[in-house]
């Protein structure tokens, strides 16, 4: 394993299905596991897949100036998030940049949790928290288990009274299994999905008993990387592998913009003052390239860093490939040229190992109108 500082209570659970326990974030985090990948894909796709997504950093703020630390390290409106509700933000840098982003879940009156990857959103919180009425703890016994596809609801309804209530963006606090737990209506599938937020001392049994429970119902467990195979599908990026840091520009230093990996909707209507909020403004139509979608013709994924051409003339990079054994169909990530990040524009991809035609496709491939993640009952 790579030497990590920060450890999952399920990794004994993960070795012994073939898990090396690859490091992300810090933490030894299941990568693959030693059976089919295209299985679990279509487990989350149809039934359901339950994933130990723990890596994620969960950092407590209480205090009745938690709400302000907040308000100024992200773009969202946190006046508007009442207990119960979260919300998906971005932070920025002092030069309009991303840097990282999260969900913001608020707890109670002047207590809220904010939940995010490897990027700095621990360092800002601390970092605009000095002096202020606002105790900051970096929780690492709290697990998250994420149970992601159609049947989820389905198996939670039998433990847990008023789950189906529950709506997208929505989280209370009620026990499974006899455990505390947080449950919270996100995830990162695109599929209507929940993540179980539970002690340390609690999430074997808890990862134990769905497992064994909601076999006959088809959920299987899932390591990290099929997170990926159903990103792509359902526009869901991940810092820094779609970023600049990751695929620099010669010239400049490592940021994009919102608008450029469009996140731009993260900004709450009107909402000003927060931290590079003057610069993301005048980033905006100055866009160097743009995330976008390819729908590619081959049997099989292509690479991550595969190059993209329009003729003879290199347009972008994928960040991130895909593919479905549901829809039969080869799909990426990609930063494209702002002129061919149009729906239909034909390209090629020519990698190590893959050379075909594709189009520029906007994303998201699966369920766009997000009814899945969103459906009520």
């Amino acid at each position: 394993m790579t030497l990590s500082w920060r450890f999952s209570a399920l990794a004994d659970r993960h070795r012994a299905m073939g898990s090396k326990l690859e490091d992300w974030s810090g933490m030894g985090t299941a990568w693959t596991y030693d059976k089919d990948i295209y299985a679990e894909h279509i487990a989350v796709r149809t039934k359901a897949g339950l994933m130990d997504v723990s890596g994620l950093k969960k950092v407590h703020l209480v205090g009745p100036h938690a709400i302000a630390v907040l308000d100024y390290i992200t773009t969202r409106d946190m006046n508007k998030i009442y207990p119960g509700r979260s919300v998906y933000a971005c932070m920025l840098n002092d030069r309009g940049m991303f840097t990282d982003d999260c969900i913001v879940y608020r707890t109670g009156p002047n207590s809220w949790m904010l939940v995010h990857g490897s990027g700095s959103g621990h360092e800002e919180i601390i970092r605009q928290a000095a002096g202020r009425n606002c105790a900051v703890l970096f929780d690492d016994d709290l697990h998250d288990l994420s149970l992601q596809g159609p049947v989820a609801v389905d198996f939670l309804a039998k433990h847990v009274p008023g789950i189906r209530d529950l709506n997208y963006f929505h989280h209370m606090q009620t026990t499974l299994f006899g455990a505390p737990v947080m449950i919270s209506r996100t995830g990162y599938t695109g599929e209507r999905g929940y993540e179980i937020f539970v002690r340390g001392q609690d999430a074997g049994m808890v990862w134990d008993r769905i497992l064994d429970e909601g076999k006959d119902m088809g959920i299987l467990p899932c390591c990290f990387s099929v997170l990926d195979m159903l990103r792509v599908e359902s526009y869901l990026l991940f810092y820094p592998y779609d970023n600049s840091q990751m695929y620099p520009f010669a010239d400049q230093p490592p940021g994009d913009s919102l608008w450029e990996l469009g996140l731009d909707f993260t900004v709450s209507p009107g909402k000003t003052g927060f931290r590079g909020a003057e610069e993301h403004a005048r980033l905006k139509g100055k866009e160097r390239f743009k995330i976008f979608g390819l729908l590619v013709e081959a049997d099989g994924p292509t690479d991550l860093g595969d190059e993209v051409y329009a003729g003879d003339k290199k347009v972008g990079v994928i960040t991130c490939p895909s593919y479905s054994k549901l829809t039969k169909r080869s799909m990426a990530i990609a930063r494209l040229d702002v002129d061919v990040a149009k729906q239909g524009v034909p390209l090629e991809v020519r990698g190590k190992n893959v050379k075909a035609k594709a189009i520029a496709h906007t994303i998201t491939f699966d369920d766009p109108e997000k009814k899945k993640r969103t459906a009520k009952g």
